[in-house]
């Protein structure tokens, strides 16, 4: 992935701006007791991220459609390889799937909802402190 590109910044979980920072102040979102801990603004080019109160409402969409392709791709995986299933064998296969998935899945979300908002600048990238 190059940087500069959204999903460099999505992905890596990167700052938006400068695509340096980091947008969360622990790397593994699997750590359940800081899976919310965000970091205020980037220490590299000093972006905010909560541009506004409750921000990070809109993320929840961004997460519910993430759900919902992780439900269709177990479905089709095994519908496909494992063959036919009854309905509570594909449920159980599902929500654990959904389970398993959620941390990554909630930081995807505000990775993805907050570089709609903010476009990534070259100049922020290689100054070497904030403004």
């Amino acid at each position: 992935m190059l940087k500069g590109s959204k999903l460099y910044s999505i992905l890596g979980q990167k700052c938006p701006k400068c695509h340096v920072g980091e947008l969360f102040n622990v790397k593994n979102p699997y750590k359940l007791n800081r899976i919310f801990d965000m970091v205020d603004k980037c220490e590299h080019c000093g972006q905010t991220y909560q541009l506004e109160p409750g921000f990070f409402f809109g993320a929840m969409f961004v997460n519910y459609g993430l759900t919902v392709g992780i439900g269709i791709a177990v479905f089709l995986a095994m519908r496909i390889l494992g063959g036919e299933w009854a309905l509570h064998g594909y449920l159980i296969g599902i929500i654990l799937a959904i389970v398993a998935l959620a941390p990554l899945t909630f930081r995807l979300g505000r990775s993805i909802w907050i570089n709609f908002f903010i476009k990534y600048d070259p100049a922020k990238s290689t100054a070497n402190s904030q403004p």
